[in-house]
């Protein structure tokens, strides 16, 4: 398998984009990677995508973006729910490598406020299990509600102790234009905000939105050493889908066996990675991931918000550029918002939030609560 380099990136602003369809969201991006990478045209297209067929009433996606964007080139639909867009890269990722295709673009997408709020809360309730989780009406947000209660019970953490990861979140989504929410939040609004699942409230969760990425892939043996930004480690780990099937629930096993992978892949360990963008779908989940991925002992993840480790000066910043509780969160494109951003990062290219000397970055896109999750590691050579 031959090494594989990030050479163009390109996103759209996630917004409501009332004015714009699906397709048009798409191909803003797509068309941002090819001008950002110097190409017209691209040997094949990935796109991650979770709910076309429910919220758009468009499936076989692919083939319609392809065509909307003037590229005659295989194309296909990548679905894996919230970890769609880790998904697409990482089918992306493989055809370059085995040499099946010599360049590839991967698209998230995903365009989700043309419904009313329901019928997308339904939606994503399609990524749980169907007749254990979703039938029985629990939603996403009560799952973690459920997982958020019983951490802080058995560790015994108060609501309060995971504020600091909404906090950082927002402070650094003011640098990013492309970001959803440009206000910064205090201790104070995270404790008076609206509760929607106890213990979860309004500022523990992230917002949905419109909003597309892309990325351009190339051999990197066709690129000039110090500048390739090289896709070094790329795992998939799976668990089981319905949260009460699980061993050990408040251990995200698909997040350390696909860390573990990546970090082998790439010959490093957690204190190597300069900068991690995480699935903070909720603020448990920012506490989970750091733990399941070497970064916190079991029970600790907290207290990394809590001494401002987390933050761009900190040892192990995170959500640099918003995460999704700032940026957003249009899930099948989440995956590759990370990946963008942390070509960003490693580009130099972050302004305020830009961490010094970063050379190796993580992402970590999750699927449904835990099921699928795909972790990328980035290095700048």
């Amino acid at each position: 398998m031959r090494p594989v380099a990030i050479i163009g990136i390109g996103q759209t602003k996630i917004d409501e984009q009332w004015e714009k369809s699906i397709r048009q969201i798409a191909v803003e991006a797509l068309h941002a990677a090819l001008q950002n990478a110097g190409r017209e045209s691209a040997d094949g297209l990935f796109v991650g995508n979770m709910m076309s067929g429910i919220l758009n009433s468009q499936n076989n996606l692919a083939p319609l973006v392809a065509s909307w964007a003037g590229l005659k080139v295989p194309a296909v639909k990548v679905d894996a729910a919230c970890g769609s867009g880790g998904a697409a890269l990482r089918s992306g990722l493989m055809a370059v490598a085995s040499g099946e295709l010599d360049s590839a673009l991967v698209l998230g997408v995903e365009k989700m406020t043309d419904r009313h709020p329901h019928e997308v809360t339904a939606a994503l309730a399609t990524a749980a299990d169907a007749d254990y989780e979703a039938e029985m009406g629990v939603s996403f947000v009560g799952l973690n509600a459920l997982l958020m209660r019983r951490y802080m019970h058995e560790y015994g953490w108060k609501h309060a102790d995971f504020a600091p990861f909404a906090i950082n979140a927002h402070a650094n989504a003011m640098h990013n234009p492309f970001a959803r929410l440009h206000h910064k939040i205090t201790l104070e609004d995270f404790e008076k905000s609206a509760m929607i699942a106890t213990p979860v409230n309004l500022l523990d969760a992230s917002p949905i939105g419109d909003g597309a990425a892309a990325l351009y892939l190339v051999p990197a043996d066709s690129l000039r050493a110090g500048t390739r930004i090289l896709i070094a480690g790329s795992a998939c780990a799976t668990d089981t889908l319905a949260i009460h099937d699980r061993s050990d629930p408040l251990f995200l096993t698909a997040a350390y066996k696909s860390s573990r992978e990546a970090y082998r892949q790439a010959g490093v360990e957690p204190h190597d990675i300069d900068v991690f963008e995480l699935h903070d779908a909720f603020t448990i989940m920012s506490a989970l991931s750091l733990e399941a991925c070497g970064f916190a002992e079991r029970g600790q993840g907290p207290r990394l918000g809590l001494d401002g480790s987390i933050t761009p000066a900190g040892s192990i910043p995170v959500m640099t550029r918003g995460g999704l509780k700032a940026r957003g969160h249009p899930v099948g494109a989440t995956g590759v918002y990370q990946v963008v951003e942390l070509v960003q990062q490693l580009r130099g290219e972050c302004g305020e939030t830009q961490i010094s000397g970063a050379r190796i970055g993580m992402a970590q896109n999750l699927g449904g609560s835990g099921s699928t999750i795909v972790t990328h590691i980035l290095k700048l050579i």
